[in-house]
């Protein structure tokens, strides 16, 4: 993690997100892209060429002036955070916001992203909500997404939800890296339904596989997929769910309106996104 993108309309919803990002460059000495895009009109074709160039130029100014005012509200957002050592660039980009994004990751070799999403009316619209979910499923880096209703109070405690899958190490590996740079605990809960395929004996391979990680797992016997992670996060005072985007069903499907109310409730928790 030593380059962190963080996309901001510089609402109260992006600069949540910048707290986190302030928190985590800190601990992994990185630098932070802060990325604003804007959609250029659409003219119609009457419009003189030279027109097109002068209007495109005024709106490009215009952005590059808004970024140049709030660049000071930034600056001491991040000393207030004791992150002001912390290198910020910023970046306007016109055009769509996740086609810009992948563009400047691929370009720029960046290895994290960070957003915020304002769907704090329930999990459903925390994940489905399109620019959010467009992140999650397409950007090929982890995306850790902050509700506004989240409050940066450190990250001691990560959830990960895993099948024990072999392929799922991979992404364990990821959250157990961050949280040995953050000096934290990893919770790996596996829901263990009737239909289930793994043994003991799997389970057993996977602690002794990792036993000198800071790691705990938890298998718990339910039929209730939903309501057994939202138990896991208060039982265990989850700061960051991690999950795997392997199976996009899950979260359409997960995030209903049939969800109970107590996971509606837990919107405020940041969801860590990553990628077979």
């Amino acid at each position: 993690m030593k380059k962190i993108v963080v996309p901001t309309d510089f609402s109260d919803v992006a600069q949540n997100a910048l707290v986190y990002a302030f928190e985590l460059a800190k601990t992994f000495e990185a630098e932070i892209f802060l990325v604003h895009t804007y959609t250029l009109p659409i003219v119609e074709h009457q419009f003189a060429p030279q027109n097109y160039q002068v209007l495109f130029d005024s709106l490009e100014w215009t952005n590059f002036e808004l970024f140049k005012q709030e660049m000071p509200a930034i600056h001491a957002l991040a000393e207030t955070h004791k992150a002001g050592h912390i290198r910020i660039t910023p970046v306007v980009m016109d055009g769509d916001l996740l086609y810009n994004l992948k563009e400047f990751i691929a370009n720029e070799k960046a290895d994290f992203v960070v957003m915020g999403t304002s769907g704090t009316s329930g999990w459903k619209e925390y994940f489905l909500g399109s620019n959010t979910a467009e992140a999650i499923t397409n950007l090929n880096v982890p995306v850790m997404s902050i509700p506004v209703t989240a409050r940066y109070d450190g990250i001691n405690t990560l959830g990960f939800t895993t099948r024990f899958r072999e392929k799922d190490k991979a992404a364990l590996d990821q959250v157990i890296a961050i949280a040995k740079g953050l000096q934290a605990q990893v919770h790996c809960l596996y829901v263990e339904t009737k239909d289930t395929d793994n043994t003991p004996a799997t389970y057993e391979d996977w602690k002794d596989h990792y036993r000198h990680d800071p790691v705990l797992f938890h298998i718990i016997p339910n039929e209730n997929i939903e309501d057994t992670i939202t138990d896991f996060i208060m039982s265990e005072s989850i700061d960051v769910m991690a999950m795997l985007t392997y199976k996009r069903n899950f979260f359409a499907q997960l995030f209903l309106e049939s969800v109970t109310e107590k996971m509606v409730n837990h919107a405020s928790i940041p969801i860590l996104a990553l990628h077979e």
